[in-house]
């Protein structure tokens, strides 16, 4: 029985050892998250996005994560790097781009500009094929380009999440994801590429820098910080030109890619509703815990599908979901011509609603 006894208490001793001191890949930051709003009001659950049209993914094609249109053409990406053109109902592929493409858009010359999560900035044509414009900053490496807009003159505007974590390295975009949201070091910044090829960045100390979109007017960015689930409103001219303020704070979940609407308006896609491991997030020694109790026990996004669409001031005017989260993480909302495209980080699909049926 002493033998049991002590190997009981030897197994306990290891444990604690364990869960207090065993070395985990983050080093936490105490936050105080903004109260929750919840799923109220207009955010109240709907299933309006779980309605949609489905428009399919070539077989073994998964996370088309957003849209961008080049002629008359509507194009997305996957995890495998693929592009593909939407016909009809169907996406059809076209080139393999590599890397794992996330933001999407038309430059002015009709070339397509892409967020490469793996590989930083590039630049694809059906002529010249795909060329790398940013994969560093005076020497430190773009690591996780997220989004991107392209002004009228070809400067380039993109976020890079955050310097801690390598998606290529850690298991791909979603659990570094989780990993920088849940250590909240403010790593992630926000950068330009001038037309003569200068690179600079332009706002930094964001937790997770997601979605990047340009007022119509060029005179300002807005900026997703999906680890504060907030979004930033960066001046780029006039009398405030550099400042940073606060546009959306204390959203109902973690806004993802930001995409231009009608008439100013904007379209953010959120990845989740705010979760409720955030109650720990004042406790960065209790989250290192949680951190090597393993995958079962860590925290992660609720599949539950919400887009929102919002005005110049940041009044909420439509908000479409898929409460029983049929479709996964959405990822972007974006109108083209008559209809709402709406993205998804994973699985073969994604989804489409005619303007004129929505709310």
């Amino acid at each position: 029985m002493k033998l049991v006894r002590r190997g009981l208490l030897l197994l306990v001793v290891l444990g604690a050892a364990y869960l207090l001191f065993w070395p985990v890949p983050l080093e936490p930051e105490k936050w105080e998250p903004s109260p929750n709003p919840g799923l109220t009001g207009a955010f109240a659950p709907n299933t309006l996005l779980g309605d949609a049209a489905h428009l399919q993914l070539p077989e073994g094609a998964d996370g088309p994560e957003d849209f961008a249109v080049l002629g008359d053409g509507i194009y997305t990406s996957d995890v495998n790097g693929g592009l593909f053109r939407l016909d009809g109902d169907q996406f059809t592929k076209v080139a393999d781009l590599g890397g794992r493409p996330l933001g999407l858009d038309e430059g002015p010359d009709g070339a397509l500009y892409i967020a490469d999560s793996y590989r930083g900035v590039m630049r694809w044509s059906e002529d010249e094929g795909l060329t790398p414009l940013v994969t560093d900053i005076n020497g430190d490496p773009v690591i996780y380009a997220n989004q991107l807009d392209v002004a009228r003159d070809g400067t380039i505007y993109f976020s890079n999440s955050t310097n801690r974590f390598d998606p290529e390295t850690m298991g791909g975009t979603k659990p570094t994801s989780v990993m920088a949201i849940f250590e909240q070091s403010r790593t992630g910044y926000v950068a330009r590429r001038l037309p003569d090829g200068t690179v600079e960045k332009i706002a930094e100390g964001f937790v997770y820098t997601n979605g990047v979109v340009l007022a119509p007017d060029e005179s300002h960015l807005l900026i997703a910080d999906s680890g504060r689930a907030s979004i930033h409103k960066l001046w780029l001219n006039g009398e405030k030109e550099g400042q940073l303020e606060p546009f959306l704070t204390g959203l109902p979940g973690y806004p993802d890619n930001l995409e231009p609407g009608a008439d100013g308006t904007i379209w953010v896609a959120f990845a989740s509703p705010r979760v409720p491991v955030e109650a720990v997030m004042p406790y960065p020694f209790l989250r290192k815990i949680i951190w090597r109790l393993g995958p079962l026990v860590r925290p992660g996004p609720i599949e539950h599908g919400m887009v929102a669409q919002y005005d110049s001031d940041g009044t909420v005017l439509r908000v479409l979901q898929d409460a029983e989260g049929a479709l996964g993480i959405t990822t972007g909302a974006r109108m083209i011509g008559d209809h709402l495209y709406v993205s998804m980080l994973e699985g073969p699909i994604a989804v489409r609603l005619p303007l004129d049926a929505l709310p």
